[in-house]
């Protein structure tokens, strides 16, 4: 872990990736991997995932692969989820209470502590077993719990100075829904921007893309049946 510091964010973007195929693996009862194997699961080298691993220290042995649960083991602490920061969740609209219901927060390092709201209709109702606050019982919470991170599935318009307000509370990370990318101001802060309608567009360009090729391979001229025969 004391290179951690020079880890590049796209080796940090595969951890999850690895972490979730080793549960698959370990859920199995598979018990070793090689790194072959790693790679063909997850469309990537061999010679990547070792890079990868090697820059936490390696963890595999030449000739026996990866044991699985002591990979998935420091995969886990790299990833800090037994760390059990705390959060609360801003905005309790259609994708606030998807997220609320559907994303299981303690088993990826986070509890989630309260959520808000400052619809009057929202104000009180229930929220996977959560009832919703309102947002102006946010700097008491706050201060009766030190919240590590906040989720923000605000309107853009109000990102950021919810974000700065959050700040002033000793908030220092961010799972930003917004759909404004929020301007890192202090050297503390980690923000981890989601834009839902960018990955969508990513889909579209790669299908986008894969339809040229096919069109490209397709306009080639075929042989008839009758030139084939004659071959």
């Amino acid at each position: 872990m004391s290179k951690s510091n020079k880890i590049s964010m796209s080796v940090v973007r595969r951890l999850p990736r690895y972490y979730r195929f080793l549960l698959e693996l370990k859920s199995n009862g598979i018990y070793r991997v090689s790194s072959q194997a790693l790679a063909e699961r997850l469309g990537t080298s061999a010679s990547q995932i070792r890079q990868d691993l090697n820059c936490f220290g390696g963890f595999g042995q030449q000739g026996y692969g990866y044991d699985v649960p002591k990979l998935f083991d420091e995969i886990s602490g790299i990833l800090g989820l037994d760390n059990q920061y705390t959060a609360v969740l801003l905005g309790v609209g259609n994708l606030g209470r998807a997220i609320i219901n559907h994303v299981d927060f303690e088993s990826r390092g986070f509890k989630l502590t309260a959520v808000f709201d400052s619809n009057p209709d929202i104000i009180g109702t229930q929220a996977g077993g959560m009832t919703v606050r309102d947002v102006a019982g946010l700097k008491e919470h706050c201060q009766s719990v030190k919240v590590d991170a906040a989720v923000l599935c605000l309107p853009k318009e109000s990102a950021q100075q919810v974000a700065d307000n959050l700040y002033q509370c000793g908030v220092r990370g961010f799972w930003n829904f917004s759909h404004y990318d929020l301007s890192l101001k202090y050297g503390d802060v980690v923000t981890e921007n989601v834009h839902l309608n960018d990955s969508l567009m990513t889909l579209c360009c790669c299908m986008t893309e894969f339809r040229k090729k096919d069109g490209a391979e397709s306009s080639v001229p075929q042989p008839t049946a009758k030139e084939k025969a004659s071959k």
